[in-house]
């Protein structure tokens, strides 16, 4: 018998009245129909108030409450053969292990003694077999400072709130990605704020994007898909990047390891999608005719999008969701209603290419260290520089950089790069002891082993750098150092920037030259004007004329303008202008001020 309300309990002890087997029924104080707290609080179940209740059976014999009670995780327990109604059905998929054994299961550390012991308790009791291959047992989630939330310490987290806020997705994403499930979560709002910008506002503008430029071309993947080998390199490493990335997510989802899938989606995204592929391909999309390589580029961008929503749709469904559906209503080749609903993606090894990965590797580590000096000279991007040295250990190191090296020239904005075979007499490079690495290998011979890493001579540096590891002599014995023993830096010589880094050596020049200059100025005018299109509402296609009003800072009106001059062509090209113009003065328009030059501008469409 199953009593589901207070109402139909007293009906029940009514009728044990009726019967002789309960004097008086009890709660008599308890009034139907009145929903209030105080009426409730008229009822009392505790254990010894329900052993004086007596109830009917249907057979018009007493029940009483059952004083002997097997533990109330044996229910759970048993789910694994309680859901196919075992053994009154279903007997041949419960007895031949097809649905008994679970894959994983999943529940807070708190279960080590309840579900997850009993579920195993039955079936080995049972079926002589564990009921379940994995489990994965969630830590807690702590405060950002790792203390036990609670509302009398004030640190407590309003899930409702958040989730309002941030969607279930930011939560899940950050939850994941900054610890494993299995260890305890130091949960910071922040973070979940820093996920939704960093992650899943890079994802979203990516694909604002493409879907902009597609729209502009009419591209809806119909085309015949371009071969490989047709593809730009750019395309071939991206694309290898995504396969290794299919790769390694299987592989992690497989072994229940989803911080690891997380972390790896999100660098695939913002570092190699966004911030390199993207940016590298940008004038792809919108420059030059509809041939083959911009149809390659939409192309590659596309599967890069759809193949990254089906690998994240696991940790986030709705948002994940909702991007393959944008991706996929124009496209008569996948007609799935949901990701959800899809196949999911499979690795082919003939679209990896370590080779081409490790030489894009190395172009972005180039690139890197070179705008962390600009950075730290505060040069911008936008003013380009005329080069940077970096020295080659040999000839296989030459060639790789070199069959980047039009790339690394365009992200870091120079005019040139200079490899240099032997930089001994350009660069001179400082070793010296890293004490904390030192002292607990080799306790009080450290001053030993210090003076003799002292005393490297720069060619001895270079092979120590070359080949990770180098041999001194100390009391008679050979020891082996590695470079993590030691800090090599590269000193800065006059007019450039020296960084080492990853056993590589960038030099960055940083003398700025007039045409230098000019070129920066007019690379930096057309930022703005693309901006003030932006901002204006201005279509994609539209043509412009500029107007400029002579320079309003005495000491700069000359280079001013003869750096426009100079550079008229790259900035009408870039912005679609028809004519820029040069008047004494301008009333309406926009000020225009940055490093030397004061200026107004006014953009109109032609």
């Amino acid at each position: 018998m199953v009593i589901g309300s207070v109402e139909e309990l007293i009906t029940e002890m009514k009728k044990s009245v009726d019967q002789g087997f309960m004097k008086e029924a009890l709660f008599t104080d308890f009034e139907l129909g009145d929903m209030s707290n105080a009426n409730y609080e008229n009822v009392d179940l505790h254990k010894n108030i329900v052993d004086k209740i007596i109830l009917v059976s249907p057979s018009e014999k007493p029940m009483k409450r059952e004083a002997d009670l097997i533990d109330v995780w044996f229910d759970s327990g048993a789910m694994p053969v309680a859901q196919w109604h075992y053994p009154f059905e279903n007997k041949d998929l419960i007895e031949e292990k097809l649905e008994r054994v679970a894959d994983f299961i999943a529940e807070g550390v708190d279960q080590t003694r309840g579900w997850f012991y009993t579920l195993h308790a039955i079936s080995g009791l049972v079926f002589d077999s564990v009921a379940y291959k994995n489990v994965v047992s969630n830590g807690l989630v702590l405060d950002k400072f790792g203390k036990k939330m609670s509302k009398r310490l004030g640190n407590a987290v309003d899930p409702f709130e958040t989730l309002d806020k941030y969607g279930p997705d930011a939560i899940r994403w950050y939850m994941i990605g900054n610890a494993n499930p299995w260890d305890n979560l130091k949960f910071d709002i922040e973070g979940v704020d820093e996920v939704r910008r960093k992650f899943f506002g890079t994802l979203y503008n990516t694909y604002s994007f493409f879907s902009l430029y597609a729209n502009l071309d009419g591209f809806t993947n119909h085309e015949k898909e371009i071969p490989l080998e047709k593809r730009a390199e750019i395309d071939r490493w991206i694309l290898s990047e995504l396969h290794t990335l299919i790769k390694k997510t299987i592989e992690n989802y497989e072994n229940y390891e989803p911080t690891k899938v997380a972390r790896a989606i999100q660098y695939f995204v913002t570092e190699h999608l966004s911030n390199w592929f993207v940016r590298l391909s940008r004038r792809r999309f919108w420059k030059g005719e509809y041939a083959p390589d911009k149809i390659a580029a939409y192309q590659t961008l596309y599967t890069c999008l759809l193949t990254v929503s089906k690998l994240a749709s696991p940790i986030a469904p709705f948002f994940m969701d909702q991007l393959f559906k944008d991706l996929t209503q124009v496209n008569s080749q996948d007609n799935t209603e949901s990701v959800h609903l899809t196949t999911f993606p499979k690795y082919e090894t003939s679209f990896i290419d370590k080779v081409l990965e490790h030489k894009m590797e190395k172009a972005q580590l180039i690139a890197s260290m070179a705008l962390s000096l600009r950075q730290k000279e505060k040069i911008k991007v936008r003013q380009p520089l005329q080069r940077i040295m970096i020295p080659v250990q040999n000839e296989e190191e030459r060639n790789e950089i070199e069959a980047v090296q039009d790339l690394i020239k365009s992200e870091v904005n120079v005019k040139e790069i200079q490899l240099l075979d032997d930089a001994s007499g350009i660069l001179v490079k400082e070793i010296k002891p890293n004490f904390k690495v030192l002292g607990p290998r080799f306790g009080k011979d450290m001053k030993m082993v210090a003076a003799c890493i002292s005393k490297l001579t720069q060619e001895e540096i270079t092979q120590f750098e070359k080949e990770e590891a180098f041999f001194i002599e100390i009391d008679n014995n050979k020891i082996e150092l590695e470079l993590n023993d030691v800090e090599i830096k590269t000193k800065d010589i006059d007019g450039w920037l020296v960084l080492n880094q990853n056993n590589t050596t960038v030099a960055l020049d940083v003398t700025i030259s007039p045409d230098l200059r000019n070129e920066g100025i007019a690379r930096e005018l057309v930022n703005r004007i693309q901006n003030f299109r932006k901002n204006s509402g201005f279509e994609v296609t539209d043509k412009i004329e500029v107007t400029f009003s002579k320079n309003l800072a005495e000491d700069s009106a000359e280079f001013f303008e003869k750096a426009v001059r100079e550079n008229e062509t790259y900035i009408k090209t870039e912005t679609l202008a028809n004519n820029i113009i040069f008047v004494e003065n301008l009333e309406n328009g926009t000020d225009v001020v940055f490093d030397a030059v004061q200026t107004k501008m006014l953009v109109v469409k032609a």
